[in-house]
């Protein structure tokens, strides 16, 4: 009877081990999924934005730009000199001034029904100033535009990044404008990203993937 007992806990300890192995394995693979799964979700995020060029009128809340803002400033770097500065714009007061004064020297834009603002009707500007005593600068601000526009689409926000409103920012009409961002001295503005809650579905355009080659 002894042996028979030792025998029948002997079996329900193995069954034991087994059971919590294969539990252990089952976790193991809905960790492996999950991690698949979050891959495929950031490699989607990136292959579907698209820049928008039309947007609603609300702005967007400050407490989403800020996580947008806290994501486009832990981009690379280098040598950690993070030489960028940020300035955020939601305020229609100062959108609507600076417009006036582009539609003064570009009559022409506003002759466009659709035309609201000369930041692609955006309804909130962020503005990146450069410090060019650092080379490699430019580079830095780019990779962190690029953090900013996809954290972006991942909540549903477009933006576009825009070169020539702040090259007009840059001319001594804007100065007044370009001065109430308060960049610090030494810093350039070197472009801007629109952001807002899209009003359009822009389709995919094609890129050159011959341009992409491996060296052996």
């Amino acid at each position: 009877m002894k042996t028979l007992k030792l025998a029948l806990a002997g079996a329900a300890m193995l069954a034991m081990c087994a059971c919590g192995q294969q539990g252990q394995k089952q976790e193991t693979a809905e960790a492996q999924a999950s991690i698949v799964d979050q891959a495929h979700a950031v490699t989607e995020n990136i292959l579907t934005r698209r820049s928008v060029r039309k947007y609603k009128p609300q702005p967007v809340g400050r407490d989403t730009m800020q996580v947008i803002l806290k994501c486009g400033i832990n981009a690379p770097n280098g040598q950690n000199k993070q030489s960028w500065e940020v300035r955020v714009v939601d305020n229609p007061e100062f959108i609507d001034g600076i417009t006036a004064l582009y539609k003064q020297k570009y009559p022409q834009a506003a002759q466009d029904p659709s035309f609201k603002n000369m930041f692609r009707n955006a309804p909130t500007v962020v503005f990146i100033a450069n410090d060019p005593s650092y080379g490699f600068s430019q580079v830095d601000c780019g990779l962190l535009g690029g953090n900013m526009v996809l954290s972006a689409w991942s909540m549903g926000i477009g933006s576009c990044c825009l070169g020539g409103p702040a090259a007009f920012m840059r001319t001594p009409e804007a100065a007044e404008y370009l001065q109430r961002l308060g960049f610090s001295e030494g810093y350039e503005l070197l472009y801007c990203i629109g952001f807002g809650y899209p009003d359009e579905v822009p389709a995919a355009k094609p890129r050159d993937e011959g341009k992409v080659k491996f060296v052996d």
